[in-house]
């Protein structure tokens, strides 16, 4: 993987998250009421919801706007009724590409993202058509220079699924989706701090990408992450930001 760091990408990815956190807070209300009605009110029967209200917490948002999403969810506020649909296509280079929505309004969620996709060089497909080639899970990285085998040991000891060690340096945790909150606070209290975290959709191989390609590739994500119906991105590229 010369010159595909994969600290570099996801350093990167976290600097372009932040730069979007005006998007995050109406993002995970909209994950926090379309999870409290499919599964209920009570976090602790609803490990979706739970996940969901950890991550706004994270992201220090008002414990009203929290509980105001979950009675929204559950009828007791009125609101807008949404939908889960998930899009796939490929990108530069053949890269995976697939986009989950919640949206109140599917015809226009659909034209928005095959446009985007057709504008910037990628080719919407069919469904099921990537979607093999990503795990559900929980994801949690460590920086260069953390003691792999303390880590590997705690990390198995929580629970986790699998300990993943780069090329340059990074470790990698893979836990079951939710059983992601307290594998990661398990290790925090264990010394462990993660860079990154969070549960995805984890691309089972890499689609290496480099200059011109790489720039394509980022503009047709970031145009996708724009729409107001899109709630994740998730792609198989790994891209040199050199």
């Amino acid at each position: 993987m010369a010159g595909h760091s994969k600290w570099a990408n996801i350093q990167h990815r976290k600097g372009r998250q932040d730069a979007k956190r005006g998007q995050i807070f109406t993002r995970l209300i909209k994950e926090i009421t379309v999870a409290a009605k499919n599964g209920g009110g009570d976090p602790g029967m609803n490990p979706r919801l739970r996940l969901a209200i950890d991550r706004a917490k994270a992201e220090s948002m008002p414990k009203d706007n929290i509980e105001n999403a979950i009675k929204r969810g559950t009828g007791q506020l009125e609101g807008v009724d949404y939908v889960e649909t998930r899009y796939e296509g490929y990108g530069i280079g053949g890269a995976a590409v697939m986009v989950d929505c919640l949206t109140d309004n599917k015809t226009r969620t659909v034209a928005d993202v095959r446009h985007a996709f057709s504008k910037y060089g990628g080719n919407m497909g069919t469904d099921g058509c990537v979607s093999f080639q990503f795990k559900h899970c929980g994801y949690l990285v460590f920086a260069p220079g953390t003691d792999e085998d303390a880590l590997m040991e705690a990390a198995l000891e929580a629970g986790a699924d699998d300990v993943v060690s780069n090329d340059d340096g990074s470790i990698e945790v893979i836990t079951p989706p939710y059983e992601f909150v307290g594998i990661k606070e398990t290790l925090e209290a264990a010394g462990f701090k993660a860079e990154m975290g969070e549960v995805t959709m984890k691309p089972q191989g890499d689609t290496e990408l480099a200059g011109d390609d790489a720039q394509k590739m980022q503009k047709l994500l970031d145009a996708l992450e724009s729409l107001d119906d899109v709630q994740e991105v998730y792609t198989t590229a790994l891209m040199d930001e050199d």
